[in-house]
């Protein structure tokens, strides 16, 4: 992990790659976290975060699952699982300093889990959440309170008829 000066000029320069787990409960329900940082601070956004220099995707993906969901051993052991939805590009104008006049660009590499109606989350929000909740897709695709880029992603498998 960089220091915070040195990420900040590493993130004026190049993109980020990051995950994004859009989970969906049935095919109702879309799990969202209430963005306690930067960027799309105090939005509804799907889970997700970046991946290290060195860290291999899959390694990624368990420690986001497991650091912001608690579901690392669901996912290692098979019990749930995910499939690619393709890569995205989010712009931001600030970053995870503020408004310092460095934005953000992540390329981002959507994956769909699809769980059981009754999947119960096994841990609490993290310090990255204030919040996490199940939304009905369709109140999900018309709060102004959900980010555009998670909207774009419940679009998208609409659109895909996945759901």
């Amino acid at each position: 992990m960089l220091a915070p000066k040195k990420f900040q000029a590493a993130l004026a320069a190049v993109p980020l790659v990051s995950l994004d787990l859009v989970i969906v409960r049935g095919t109702s329900e879309v799990l969202l976290g209430l963005r306690t940082n930067r960027p799309a601070q105090n939005f509804w956004f799907v889970p997700g975060g970046r991946i290290y220099k060195n860290e291999r995707m899959q390694a990624a993906m368990l420690r986001i699952a497991e650091k912001e969901l608690g579901l690392g051993a669901a996912l290692s052991t098979g019990k749930i699982s995910s499939q690619p939805m393709g890569a995205y590009e989010h712009f931001y104008a600030d970053c995870f300093a503020g408004d310092v006049g460095i934005s953000t660009h992540y390329v981002v590499l959507a994956h769909l889990f699809q769980v059981d109606a009754d999947f119960a989350l096994p841990t609490p929000a993290d310090q990255q959440h204030s919040a996490l909740r199940w939304w009905p897709i369709a109140e999900a695709l018309a709060a102004t309170e959900v980010h555009q880029m998670t909207k774009d992603y419940l679009l998208a498998l609409i659109d895909k008829d996945t759901l």
